[in-house]
């Protein structure tokens, strides 16, 4: 049968219909791009660059060690309240919170640390090479917490509203022994434990770097004590050190499960070269993403701790006094996941993508361990672009302008297509 021209259109039309591939459904952070309220946020951002720079010298020259952040939390604080955000406190723990509302479905912690690894005699001078800006602190994790000061500008100059709430942080404790007090409190016990749905934790030097799995940990200082003596006229009594000795080969020998680590990292005691000590200590530090592994572990390390301590008794004179240990949990960070599958990994994929990096995904202990243990999805994004955390010399944060710029409005684009813009 001879096909007529119109009716041989329609066939070819529909075969290439069926043939051609659905057209990929628009992401958030797309359609959050393609906003008026991006673009004039994002234009905004570009045009404070500067201001954002010196923000975060101002505050990373302002000491912060882990567990002495308040008067670094007053000055964030302050610097709040001058952008005009709503309900700026600084809670129970230290913790700086405020609130940029929306229309309530929801709210989107976005949180920065204000602690650094540095204790408060070390040398905060800025020094500058071209487009890098060394200091310590600056990059891990003052900028951070400028970023939130840029955010909260460019979202008010641009009109721009979201469907959640806003709550952003300045947090305290993320380093070190800080064991993650202050996201631990935030979630535990502040006034906004049961409001935030999503989180973002602003930290890191790496664009592409999304993390989206929770390194859990567990921490542990273990004293060994005893009588002591002249190690001449009282040889033979017994030695807290031989018995930490005995410990730490015999942790050094321990196999642990397939992803999990185990680290004596500080071993001390004794005061001289003649004298059997009074005292030994170390500090022990686990981890895994499993939390079945971490307890296994601290149960291997409390019996290992104990057996030392008794073997040391039964292989030296007690006559003077016995060998105590006392094991003391100085750390406990929960582990956590969200899924690769979530919204909010995707979201952040997608942010991290559209603007020039080719996003990864990896595992680290941050402030989003937290709500990740609790079932809260939760990412870290990078706060800044640079390297050197946690060397006094090195840490420096890169403004070259095109890339600064672009890892600005990355952040722009995930706070806002989290928060439902």
């Amino acid at each position: 049968m001879k096909v007529q021209p119109v009716a041989a259109a329609c066939l070819a039309a529909a075969v290439a219909a069926v043939a051609a591939p659905p057209a990929a459904a628009e992401t958030d952070v797309e359609r959050v791009m393609r906003s008026p309220a991006y673009q004039a946020a994002a234009a905004h951002l570009d045009a404070d660059r500067g201001r954002i720079v010196e923000e975060a010298i101002a505050l990373q020259q302002i000491p912060a060690p882990t567990g002495q952040e308040a008067r670094k939390a007053q000055a964030f604080a302050d610097m709040l309240r001058a952008q005009g955000l709503r309900d700026v406190a600084i809670d129970a723990e230290g913790n700086v919170t405020a609130v940029r509302p929306g229309r309530g479905r929801g709210m989107v912690a976005v949180v920065a640390h204000l602690d650094t690894v540095f204790p408060l005699d070390t040398d905060l001078t800025v020094r500058r090479e071209g487009d890098r800006i060394f200091a310590p602190g600056l990059a891990d994790d003052s900028h951070g917490l400028a970023v939130l000061l840029g955010l909260a500008r460019a979202l008010d100059a641009a009109g721009a509203t979201h469907d959640a709430d806003l709550l952003f942080v300045g947090s305290v404790g993320e380093e070190g022994l800080g064991d993650l007090r202050g996201v631990k409190h935030l979630l535990g016990a502040g006034p906004y434990r049961d409001r935030i749905t999503r989180f973002i934790a602003l930290d890191g030097t790496d664009p592409a770097e999304i993390v989206n799995r929770g390194l859990g940990s567990k921490r542990y200082r273990v004293t060994f004590t005893g009588p002591g003596g002249h190690s001449y006229l009282a040889f033979g009594t017994v030695n807290p050190v031989y018995a930490l000795a005995d410990a730490t080969t015999r942790l050094a020998r321990l196999r642990v499960p397939r992803g999990a680590t185990l680290n004596v990292g500080v071993v001390q005691g004794g005061t001289a070269v003649n004298a059997i000590p009074t005292r030994a200590e170390m500090q022990v530090d686990m981890r895994s993403l499993e939390r079945a592994h971490l307890d296994a572990l601290e149960r291997r390390l409390l019996r290992i701790v104990r057996r030392a301590a008794r073997d040391e008794n039964r292989a030296r004179s007690t006559k003077s006094g016995r060998i105590e240990v006392t094991p003391v949990k100085v750390g406990d960070r929960p582990s956590g996941v969200t899924k690769a599958s979530d919204p909010l990994v995707r979201i952040a994929r997608d942010a991290v993508a559209a603007h020039g990096w080719t996003p990864r995904l990896s595992t680290q202990s941050t402030d989003a361990n937290v709500p990740m243990s609790r079932g809260i999805p939760a990412v870290t994004l990078a706060s800044g672009l640079g390297g050197g955390e946690h060397a006094a010399a090195e840490e420096h944060l890169d403004v070259e302008p095109g890339a600064h710029a672009r890892q600005l409005r990355m952040n722009l684009a995930a706070v806002l297509a989290a928060a439902g813009a």
